[in-house]
């Protein structure tokens, strides 16, 4: 059975883009909580966990304890580096919230300068959160959050790179990445793709160019396109900004 259309919705500014995030996250940490004792996360940078935090972090009601955080991609820099994803989150999000520092899962700080051995060992931090048995093939996160780039990449996955290929890492690095700092690692898309859900969180108007690319034309050049959930749900979480000039794309305005 083909996997559900995404859904994508459009709110008025980027504030009421997090007052929808802010529900939405919530919702998903409620149901992976009740089905199964915790909430997987993977988050990105970017203007992401600004937009993500910014109500989030005063929801009372969300269960934060039972929270496993996780960065989709990450720059091979010490954790208190300004480029570090981590550090971004942390300033945004983490800081403000009851997450056990056990629960949050950055970057070895030990391994920054050799980007193949921090993605062996982000790997084999996956697997112990997610197939201490070795039962399953990939680890099914319960949301990924993603940004997208001008060029349509998404993670550290970028156009024509040979990354976009890889099928069977869980985690890769990346050394030669076109946006700096070259040296990074990134979730592949065997573990996007198996996500219960993904969602992409656009905002601006110098995004629309890449979303007409992506959502009204389709075109699998650009690494967001390929992200397609194999069984889960894949949603788009735009601002009118960025969805203006989107013509074939059914756009909902509430969620």
């Amino acid at each position: 059975m083909a996997p559900p259309a995404p859904l994508v919705f459009s709110l008025p500014s980027v504030g009421d883009v997090s007052i929808v995030l802010d529900k939405f996250v919530a919702n998903c940490s409620s149901q992976a909580i009740k089905a199964h004792g915790r909430f997987t996360i993977a988050v990105s940078g970017g203007s992401l966990p600004n937009t993500l935090a910014a109500v989030l972090k005063n929801n009372k009601e969300v269960d934060f304890s039972k929270w496993h955080v996780f960065f989709a991609d990450e720059r091979c820099v010490p954790l208190d580096h300004e480029d570090s994803n981590y550090l971004l989150a942390k300033k945004e999000l983490l800081d403000h919230v009851p997450i056990p520092t056990g629960n949050v899962h950055p970057i070895n700080n030990n391994l920054f300068k050799n980007p193949s051995e921090a993605a062996e060992d982000y790997e084999s931090v996956l697997v112990k959160v997610f197939n201490d048995k070795n039962e399953v093939r990939f680890p099914t996160f319960d949301l990924i959050l993603l940004g997208i780039g001008p060029d349509g990449h998404t993670c550290s996955l970028f156009p024509g790179h040979t990354l976009l290929e890889e099928k069977d890492l869980w985690v890769a690095p990346i050394e030669d990445s076109p946006k700096p700092p070259p040296q990074r690692i990134t979730l592949t898309y065997p573990i996007l793709n198996h996500a219960n859900a993904v969602a992409f969180v656009v905002t601006g108007s110098n995004k629309q160019a890449t979303l007409e690319k992506i959502l009204d034309e389709k075109d699998n050049s650009l690494p967001a396109t390929r992200v397609k959930l194999a069984h889960g749900q894949l949603y788009w979480f735009l601002d009118d900004a960025a969805s203006a000039t989107l013509k074939k794309t059914d756009i909902k305005k509430t969620f």
